[in-house]
């Protein structure tokens, strides 16, 4: 199955996309988190272009190499949810399928709430809802000391020469040691690094972590529009306890967590994340 590449401007910025399938096939969308672009879902594009869908991954902004505007507040939740409606708008007049994984199922949690009516239905990997990440965030100790690198990511520069040194080697053992041994492959850090290695890309990543602070919409809101939030239990990051949380405040809601899976489980487990999509998407 081939996979085009191909610019699309949207949201006063340019975001690249990769996509498979049938142009007139029904979307499927498909948001990456930190520190990966695009490339996150090579697992899951085949599969869903094989099955007639048109399956769409974009490098969001600050990514790779989607553009990477300049200054903190230029990566809110309102930006980078305004370059997503704007996209499925450009690719569709139809409802889509949306998938996020980390800070990509943040932004699909956003969508959901503040853009409803563009989703036909929604799918998670290892995120929680807004309101239930920041509520874990204040009042639970487990979380909060999960979370430390996000504060570390709101000093100014230090991340930046952290993260780089030692050709990235710092980011590179984030994902090898908190995945099962042999998820990513030297060919896969090969292509993480030439995206981490694009002019500004660095910065304009760990500006989502910063920008958090700065954001005003109003997220605490629940979901409308069909959920299946797939978590798995052995993530470094997230706690699991926070899937349940999530999973209720959705109006129509499924959690499935799958046992033997960490953060990373679309690229653990590919084929069990396909077909519980699939399932997810097919169902009346």
């Amino acid at each position: 199955m081939v996979v085009q590449e191909q610019a699309y401007a949207v949201n006063g910025v340019s975001l690249h996309v990769a996509e498979a399938g049938e142009q007139t096939g029904k979307v499927i969308l498909f948001l990456h988190g930190f520190p990966e672009f695009w490339y996150a879902w090579s697992k899951q594009l085949p599969y869903f272009a094989e099955m007639g869908y048109r399956a769409v991954a974009p490098d969001q902004r600050g990514y790779n190499y989607s553009s990477k505007p300049a200054g903190v507040k230029a990566y809110t939740l309102e930006k980078l949810t305004g370059d997503i409606a704007a996209l499925i708008r450009q690719l569709t007049h139809e409802k889509v399928y949306l998938a996020g994984h980390d800070w990509g199922g943040a932004v699909a949690w956003a969508m959901a709430i503040c853009y409803p009516e563009l989703l036909e239905k929604i799918i998670i990997l290892n995120m929680p809802h807004p309101q239930v990440m920041e509520d874990n965030l204040k009042h639970n100790p487990k979380q909060m000391l999960k979370s430390w690198y996000a504060g570390f990511f709101q000093l100014p520069f230090l991340p930046e020469l952290a993260g780089s040194a030692f050709n990235y080697k710092l980011l590179e053992q984030s994902i090898r040691t908190t995945s099962k041994r042999g998820t990513f492959t030297e060919e896969d850090i090969a292509h993480y690094k030439a995206a981490w290695q694009q002019p500004k890309a660095l910065t304009s990543m760990l500006n989502w972590y910063r920008a958090y602070k700065y954001n005003k919409l109003n997220l605490a809101g629940d979901v409308t529009v069909p959920t299946l939030l797939i978590w798995g239990r052995r993530d470094a990051f997230l706690g699991q306890e926070m899937a349940q949380q999530s999973i209720a405040r959705c109006k129509s809601g499924q959690l499935v967590f799958i046992d033997n899976a960490t953060h990373w489980l679309h690229h653990e487990k590919p084929y069990e994340v396909n077909h519980l999509i699939k399932d997810f998407i097919i169902s009346a």
